[in-house]
């Protein structure tokens, strides 16, 4: 092979290593602005009559994953102003879902009766911007 063809098949195959390792970076970059954010896991645990936490604070836009432990008991979980509801069997994990879009304070509570002192059963979301 005489020497200028050599140096354009060179060139060739150089070039095609930089456009791959290119759309390489590119992809790595653009795959990098799409990834979802990941979930913040909060565990709580229910029983008569408390949930543990009972206070939780929680960003906007944040997606987090509530994840109950009823130890007793099918409580339920209820957070009115989010139109969010489970009910928690006991011995079985229970995950609720949410991304709170708006800041402010948010009531949780049981509402499944579970006996005496139920209505002492609550918690409350705050959402901060």
């Amino acid at each position: 092979m005489d020497h200028s063809r050599r140096q354009v098949c060179l060139r060739v195959v150089y070039g095609i290593g930089a456009v791959l390792s290119g759309s390489l970076i590119n992809g790595q970059a653009q795959g990098q602005t799409k990834n979802v954010a990941k979930e913040r896991v909060i565990k709580i645990q229910a029983k008569k009559f408390v949930y543990t936490p009972n206070q939780i604070v929680l960003k906007t836009g944040e997606p987090v994953v509530l994840e109950f432990t009823s130890v007793d008991f099918v409580h339920g979980f209820k957070i009115p102003d989010m139109n969010i509801r489970a009910d928690l069997p006991p011995g079985k994990v229970t995950q609720v879902r949410l991304t709170p879009d708006k800041a402010g304070e948010y009531d949780f509570l049981c509402d499944n009766f579970c006996g005496s002192g139920h209505e002492e059963m609550s918690g409350k979301i705050t959402v901060i911007g």
